[in-house]
């Protein structure tokens, strides 16, 4: 630099563009930044003309010294300050440094202020700016691009479309992923291994199993070997789809399987209750592949056993587990725990929770979940608060589950203002109370009659933005039928139609039932009619209903034209309805018709029970002898 000073100072000589070039690549490659700039200003001064490539060698330098910052202000200055116009290439070379540098907004804006002075925009440069748009999930962007680069004379490359390929599986959209494909195959551009890995791993998310194993083929057939990951998500979708032989033909496409594919399809295997092909596999994978079972391989045969009752050989594994060095972790636990709390065996459940402890291993929220749902399934709701109240010691938060195990099992025991007061909790705690949340309540005090306290519970749930579902409207409804107000009941109904909740059977049947309950058996009749004409199918219990309505109505007659309709349209009567028809038939005077229904009846396979014979004798003791020889002759 002293030369350089010292040869510029002589009289008559003065340092040529090259020099100054030289030089500055020179100090460039030392990140020499504010002496560059020093000489960029001598330079102006000395008047010399600038050329566009000093400045890309020291764009070059800034983004290899990691200033992108810096690419965009020497971008400014090259016209603003040295008065030398950007081409193309200094774009290209900006963008670049800004992509790599994940400066993607910059990038973009970049993009646009060269679009903007008529700078027409090459091929590499559609490829940076499509990679900067995906890299703030600007993919509509990215793809507009795509469609224009023909307007600038470009043709799309491979790297294009996979780039947007990649980010269209990333965010889910797979039929997108598929037709950009498509065309990318059309164009002549050939997809690498990486696409079409990124394709069929958001088939299989989207549990497309199919269209997955079919693309796998079709990058065989490319001469293409799908990685380690494609061919776990693949197998595991197979796995779970129950397609476990067409998982099993997969693994024996795998050049060199590790722990991970041998355990996708253990796992697969024990899923499916095929404990001696998991075992076959296990054994294969250790004496032929010398692969070392780990953590999850263990864990997957706990939870088959554990799965089919077997608890003496999960803890048999458990054993050989530890004797073999490998240490339980977290889910070994919660796969006992789960499995002790479903089998009902709640102690033993928490000695597995004394041995986490000794292990220094802290229970997870799942599992405390397991252990309260277990508690209340049992009504043993004061243990499961005991537990509740430990999660926060144990620096475990509750989440929604949690509390909605936990108002659940304190409406069980009808201690709702118990509940009321976690609910509570829940909402000062952070956790947000869900549509289950408030169905549990508003069910709780419809079950108490206490239709009020539901309605403010309702209204609660839509001012926190619960929407409302099928099961708070069929609660409600029952609610109202039960207290005798049919016609709000009726009422809630069309307003469940208008807020595009469909009501189902279950709904149907509950409003039919209320109406026949409180007598209003004849529009029972024609809301049935409706339902029909709704797309519902009735089944045996909505008829179950009507014939007790028109029955308990004194028309019998038609309760009996109901029970041949039923029986018209292929549903099998069950033992409530011979039960109910019967009795009808025996209070109104017909008991031989109700003989003759129970003789049809069993030939059509009816097995009586203890209700259908108290519900003849009760009438047949006072009748003549000739009744009692047909009730004797329908019992054998």
């Amino acid at each position: 630099m002293e030369l350089f000073s010292w040869t510029g100072s002589q009289k008559g000589y003065r340092h040529s563009f090259e020099s100054y070039q030289i030089l500055i690549r020179k100090l460039g490659s030392e990140s020499e930044f504010e002496t560059i700039d020093r000489l960029l200003l001598q330079m102006k001064r000395e008047g010399i003309c600038f050329k566009e490539s000093i400045f890309i060698s020291i764009m070059r330098d800034y983004g290899g010294a990691n200033l992108p910052g810096q690419t965009t202000r020497l971008l400014l200055e090259m016209r603003n300050v040295f008065s030398c116009e950007p081409t193309f290439r200094s774009y290209n070379v900006v963008l670049e440094i800004l992509v790599s540098a994940g400066c993607y907004r910059v990038a973009a804006n970049v993009f646009d202020d060269m679009l903007s002075r008529r700078i027409p925009p090459t091929l590499f440069t559609f490829g940076v700016v499509v990679k900067a748009l995906c890299g703030v999930n600007e993919i509509d962007s990215a793809l507009s691009l795509l469609r224009d680069m023909t307007k600038h004379g470009c043709v799309p490359n491979s790297v294009i479309y996979q780039t947007l390929i990649h980010s269209l599986s990333k965010c889910s959209r797979v039929n997108e992923a598929l037709q950009l494909l498509e065309e990318m195959l059309l164009m002549g551009c050939v997809p690498d291994a990486e696409t079409f890995n990124d394709v069929i791993l958001c088939l299989c998310k989207f549990v497309r199993i199919n269209e997955a194993a079919k693309m796998v083929n079709r990058m065989l057939m490319r001469g293409f070997a799908p990685d380690d990951i494609t061919y776990g998500y693949l197998m595991n979708g197979l796995c779970k789809i129950g397609r476990v032989d067409a998982a099993k033909d997969l693994f024996s496409r795998v050049p060199k399987p590790n722990i991970v594919i041998f355990n996708t399809l253990f796992h697969g295997f024990v899923t499916h209750e095929r404990l001696d092909e998991a075992k076959s596999l296990l054994s294969d994978m250790v004496k032929s592949h010398g692969l070392v079972p780990d953590v999850c391989t263990f864990n997957s045969l706990i939870y088959g056993y554990l799965k089919k009752g077997l608890v003496g050989l999960a803890l048999e594994v458990f054993r050989d587990m530890r004797m073999k060095g490998c240490k339980p972790n977290v889910f070994s636990y919660t796969i006992f725990f789960d499995g002790f709390c479903k089998l009902g065996r709640i102690d033993e459940a928490f000695d597995v929770l004394n041995d986490m402890s000794a292990d220094g291993l802290k229970l997870n929220t799942a599992g405390y979940n397991c252990l309260i749902s277990a508690l209340c399934k049992e009504h043993r709701v004061t243990e499961a608060i005991d537990v509740f109240k430990e999660m926060p010691r144990k620096g475990c938060k509750p989440d929604a589950y949690t509390f909605n195990t936990m108002i659940a099992g304190l409406c069980e025991v009808d201690e709702i203002e118990h509940a009321l007061w976690l609910h509570r909790d829940m909402i000062s705690e952070g956790v947000v109370a869900n549509t289950v949340t408030y169905n549990t309540l508003i069910k709780a005090f419809l079950r108490r009659g206490e239709i009020k306290e539901a309605r403010k519970l309702v209204n609660e749930m839509v001012f926190q933005g619960s929407p409302l579902d099928e099961i708070t409207y069929n609660g409600l409804i029952d609610g109202l039928c039960r207290a005798g107000e049919v016609d709000k009941a009726r009422s809630l109904f069309e307003k469940m139609l208008r807020d595009g909740v469909v009501p189902s059977n279950v709904s149907c049947n509950i409003l039919i039932n209320g109406l026949c309950r409180n007598g209003k058996v004849e529009e029972a009749v024609e809301f049935q009619k409706e339902m029909v004409h709704r797309g519902t199918t009735p089944d045996i219990v909505t008829f179950n209903s009507l014939i007790n309505g028109l029955c308990r109505a004194g028309r019998i007659g038609d309760g009996v034209a109901m029970f041949e309709k039923l029986r018209d349209e292929g549903i099998s009567p069950d033992t409530v309805t011979y039960n109910t028809l019967m009795s009808w038939l025996c209070k109104g005077g017909f008991v031989e018709d109700a003989c003759f229904l129970l003789e049809e009846g069993v030939e059509e396979g009816f097995v009586p029970n203890c209700r259908t014979w108290s519900i003849l004798l009760r009438s047949l003791v006072p009748q003549e002898t000739l009744d009692r020889q047909r009730f004797y002759e329908a019992v054998l």
